[in-house]
């Protein structure tokens, strides 16, 4: 499913019963919470994904999101992976969504192999 149609689906929940609206997004892993993660985790994640995915999903991206990635990746990485997305030709948003689905589908993966941890509400998993 794509993200712009999970959002409709939620915006039509919220309408009816906001409390499970907010809930369900608790527990709901997006691409943009890649930004929880820690920068360990995000090194972790960034050893098990394609890197033309990761092109692919930062060409539309929030700069603070390109920020965390780049900020865990060697300079010359960063430098080749800048160029990659500067020199893609225009792609469909459906592309991106994949891609990024891909991704996130990883960071699960990960998570479930015990090897990365999702934030899911910064309210409940704070670190003390």
């Amino acid at each position: 499913m794509s993200r712009s149609s999970e959002n409709e689906i939620l915006d039509s929940v919220e309408e009816v019963n906001s409390d499970l609206a907010s809930e369900i997004r608790d527990l709901m892993f997006t691409f943009d919470d890649i930004l929880k993660l820690s920068d360990k985790d995000i090194r972790e994640l960034l050893k098990e994904i394609n890197k033309e995915d990761l092109a692919r999903s930062l060409k539309v991206a929030e700069q603070e999101m390109k920020d965390k990635i780049f900020k865990n990746m060697s300079s010359r990485a960063v430098e080749m992976l800048k160029e990659d997305i500067e020199l893609m030709p225009p792609i469909r948003l459906s592309e991106v969504e994949e891609a990024q689905k891909k991704i996130v589908e990883t960071a699960k993966r990960l998570e479930s192999e015990g090897k990365i941890t999702i934030i899911k509400d910064n309210n409940k998993d704070v670190f003390v």
